[in-house]
């Protein structure tokens, strides 16, 4: 008896040909589009990009007939919004730079299709993911980098759980992004040339601040001074919600010199402003871990991190300390360490695990800029 897949169709290439390469392999393959957008207005809905427009569903719909496999539509908008709509406003209200795509993964992506697709009948989920799950030695699952560091989307999908490695298949982590296309093309597939998504699906604009401003109302916080690294005020800022770890452009300072945030302070409404060198720093404390390759962090490991998505990663040292967070001591200065993101540890390839960066419980900032 054919194993049944259910595979998360964003109407782009990837997940197009992860259901394509599937089908060839002899799954049974069933087609699912989330319903994730939270507005119902349908010219509203018909604006949204990536994996949120209705121009999704009628993409990944073409496609699941021209593979004809069954094609349905999953309203999955009060878990998005909670998850990670909630989150994402949550997070930069308290000066942190969230990662959403990464809560997506976990609690979207994976936690919620896949309870439902189990509840269908699926034996898997799949995904057009570059990365893929290799079985370890020792018993457990870990994601693996892809075959083309391009692409490679491992820092994204750090926080899955266990089962959810043993019922996920990730075709498209054997292809680069070029093979992927051939494929498409020479299936004939509708979206073999479309344009791969480039922004946060729910802020079509980029405009974060416009955003959680929308959303947060009286929530946000106003204007505050922009300080330097002694406390000197140095001007006004337009909130904190407007400004990350590391920015240069829109700090309208005029300073006479090249000038970044350093650090964001919510409690005193400050931006902090230093200099290129002050956003560097060798240390960085992490906590919300997920461990994927090992079980658990018991001694200190020699293993290379990632601070952001689009980070090549340094070498650094993992230890475990007793509160649960992990210190990582990186051997090169890291520059822009922004909490709220993730850092992600590999391994010969491998995720070994990941977490938050946050702050430590000492007065100053465990970040030392």
């Amino acid at each position: 008896m054919k194993k049944r897949v259910v595979v998360g169709m964003s109407g782009g290439v990837d997940s197009s040909v992860a259901a394509y390469l599937l089908k060839e392999q002899g799954y049974d393959v069933i087609g699912v589009t989330m319903q994730i957008w939270q507005d119902e207005a349908l010219d509203v809905v018909q604006k949204n990009g990536g994996c949120c427009g209705l121009s999704a569903v009628e993409d990944a719909r073409r496609v699941a007939e021209q593979l004809d496999i069954p094609h349905y539509v999953m309203n999955f908008k009060q878990e998005f919004k909670s998850h990670v709509i909630d989150y994402f406003i949550e997070e930069y209200l308290n000066g942190r730079t969230p990662n959403p795509c990464i809560a997506c993964n976990r609690y979207v992506k994976w936690e919620s299709l896949l309870k439902r697709s189990l509840e269908i009948g699926a034996d898997y989920i799949a995904t057009g993911h570059y990365a893929r799950i290799a079985q370890l030695s020792n018993g457990r699952r870990a994601v693996q980098t892809s075959v083309t560091a391009a692409k490679d989307q491992t820092y994204a999908l750090y926080n899955l759980t266990q089962e959810q490695l043993a019922r996920t298949l990730m075709p498209v982590g054997e292809f680069t992004k070029d093979q992927i296309r051939e494929i498409a093309s020479g299936q004939g597939l509708a979206v073999a040339h479309k344009p791969d998504s480039q922004e946060i699906c729910f802020v079509p604009d980029d405009d974060y601040a416009g955003f959680i401003d929308r959303e947060a109302g009286d929530r946000v916080p106003g204007p505050g001074n922009f300080v330097d690294m002694s406390g000197r005020v140095l001007g006004r800022h337009k909130g904190i919600t407007h400004y990350t770890i590391g920015q240069r452009r829109g700090l309208e300072l005029p300073m006479g010199e090249r000038v970044f945030v350093a650090q964001i302070r919510p409690e005193t409404n400050e931006v902090v402003i230093g200099s290129n060198q002050d956003v560097f720093c060798s240390e960085v404390f992490c906590d919300r871990v997920n461990f994927m390759a090992v079980e658990d962090l018991t001694e200190v490991l020699q293993v290379r991190a990632k601070i952001r998505y689009n980070h090549g990663g340094e070498d650094c040292t993992i230890e475990k300390l007793p509160d649960g967070r992990v210190r990582c001591r990186f051997v090169k200065p890291v520059r822009a360490v922004t909490p709220g993101q993730a850092v992600v540890f590999y391994r010969d390839g491998l995720v070994l695990g990941g977490g938050t960066i946050c702050k430590g419980h000492d007065p100053v900032s465990v970040l030392n800029f």
